[in-house]
């Protein structure tokens, strides 16, 4: 992830609120108790120094939401005296807990965490006649103005879901008429109903740019289509031999399967990334905790940001908006908690160039 993304609200000048309400199972009394979590957070930060319009321009935001979303969806707000600058859905898992934190930097390592997780992936159900193609998010709800599990009915003619190969696919049985060269006009409306797909997988992954795509649907479907990807889409293709879009039964067992295939992503991907970790440890090329993150950041040394499953000791907002700024990414990795136990959890960097560092 780039951290350039979130960099005009690192670099915006403080100090500001940032808020975290986790979701959680909505009940009758969703709507009191939502309003009472808010009340909770908001006497802290108030008690933390937090201004009038600060707080008022949250109030105004969390009073806009329907009863009972923020128990749901869970809640990430930053805001200042200028008023809201950022206001998302946060998909913390139950247990992370209510926070509030008045600094001159957004807190957003949680935020950023919770991110990280987030796998995306471009699924198309196929068949010999085309293809239903749909873009999903997991692990994040969608802040770049992407819809999570939008879906297309793929064309090449844009009307139907049709490929433009035309004609019938089905073979034709031993016995019929002029049999060899009817077989060979479906083996051709096939080949060129994948290629249109293929096509349109290409353009959509260019927008979307998935870590992995799924080819459900039809055994034959799916080998046509897969037949015809470019080589980059065919690296990161995996089948889904389980359900489809027939019925809910389908959807289901479909959807399952997607999901597993991104659990499968995540963990190659931190397993990747804490290899990557350590070797820099092993190299002298790594510093730890947030002051030390921030130092070696304002001398242009940092190249990654990590963030341990662990939140950090302190308030890392000065790290992450330092890193920013010399062009830093982040990541996520098992890093070794035991070993720092004198404020210096949760976060770390990769460093570019070794440098002196607090």
């Amino acid at each position: 992830m780039e951290l350039t993304r979130l960099r005009p609200l690192l670099e915006h000048p403080g100090p500001m609120a940032t808020v975290y309400l986790e979701n959680r199972p909505p009940g009758e009394d969703a709507g009191t108790q939502s309003r009472l979590r808010w009340q909770a957070v908001r006497e802290r930060l108030e008690a933390d120094g937090a201004t009038l319009p600060a707080l008022a321009a949250l109030d105004s935001a969390l009073r806009q939401d329907p009863v009972g979303e923020i128990q749901a969806d869970g809640r990430v707000l930053v805001a200042c005296d200028d008023g809201v600058l950022l206001d998302e859905h946060w998909d913390a898992s139950l247990g992370s807990g209510d926070a509030g934190y008045w600094s001159d930097a957004p807190q957003l390592d949680r935020y950023v965490r919770e991110a990280l997780t987030a796998v995306r992936v471009l699924v198309a159900v196929t068949d010999q006649q085309g293809a239903r193609v749909r873009q999903e998010i997991l692990g994040e709800l969608v802040t770049d103005g992407t819809e999570p599990a939008a879906e297309q009915q793929f064309s090449a003619a844009g009307s139907t879901v049709e490929g433009s190969g035309g004609g019938r696919v089905h073979k034709a049985r031993r016995g019929y008429l002029s049999h060899k060269h009817n077989q060979r006009r479906a083996d051709e409306v096939v080949h060129q109903n994948a290629a249109d797909v293929a096509e349109h997988l290409a353009v959509a992954a260019g927008r979307f740019r998935p870590d992995a795509l799924v080819l459900a649907g039809t055994v034959q479907g799916r080998t046509a289509v897969r037949a015809e990807l470019p080589e980059h889409l065919a690296r990161i293709s995996v089948d889904a031999d389980r359900g489809g879009v027939q019925d809910d039964a389908a959807e289901a067992a479909l959807a399952e399967q997607i999901d597993e295939i991104a659990e499968a992503l995540r963990s190659r991907r931190l397993d990747a990334d804490t290899d990557a970790f350590e070797l820099a440890r092993s190299q002298g090329l790594t510093v730890r905790g947030p002051g030390a993150v921030a130092d070696a950041a304002r001398q242009g040394a940092v190249s990654t940001v990590v963030l341990g499953h662990e939140a950090a000791d302190g308030p890392t907002g000065d790290a992450l908006a330092a890193s920013s700024a010399c062009g830093a990414e982040v990541k996520l990795a098992d890093l070794p908690e035991g070993d720092y136990a004198d404020g210096r959890r949760g976060i770390a960097a990769v460093l570019r160039f070794a440098v002196p560092t607090a």
